[in-house]
C-alpha cells in the first residue's frame, strides 16, 4: 500500500472545510428525499423506501465520519466515492495529498 501523505496544513484544511462539506451533502440529500416523497407511490411504500434510504446514507462519511489525522486520507476518498466532494474541492490541499488520493481513487 502506498504511504499516505499529507500535511499539518492538510489536516487544519480539512477540520475547517469537513462541516460545510457535509452541510452541503446532507442538502443534497434532503432534497432526494423530497423528491421520493413526492413520487406517485403509497404512502407506506414511500416511507419504506425513505426509511431504508436514511439508514443507508447515515452510514457515509458525507453524513457522519470518525475525525481523526490517520482516517484523512480514507475519509476524503470515501466523501469523493459518495459524491459528497470531488476531486476539485481539494485544490487548497498539498500536492502530497492530492496524489494519494489520486493513487487511490485511480485503483
Amino acid at each position: 500500500m502506498q504511504e499516505q501523505r499529507f500535511t499539518k496544513r492538510d489536516w487544519m484544511l480539512f477540520k475547517n472545510k469537513i462541516a460545510d462539506w457535509q452541510e452541503s451533502y446532507m442538502d443534497m440529500l434532503n432534497k432526494e428525499y423530497i423528491e421520493l416523497l413526492n413520487e406517485d407511490a403509497n404512502p407506506s411504500e414511500k416511507f419504506w423506501r425513505l426509511d431504508k434510504r436514511i439508514k443507508e446514507d447515515k452510514k457515509k462519511t458525507g453524513v457522519q465520519l470518525e475525525m481523526s489525522r490517520s482516517n484523512l486520507i480514507s475519509n476524503i476518498i470515501s466523501l469523493i466515492s459518495d459524491g459528497a466532494i470531488s476531486f476539485e474541492n481539494l485544490e487548497e490541499f498539498s500536492d502530497e495529498l492530492k496524489e494519494t488520493v489520486s493513487a487511490f481513487i485511480e485503483r
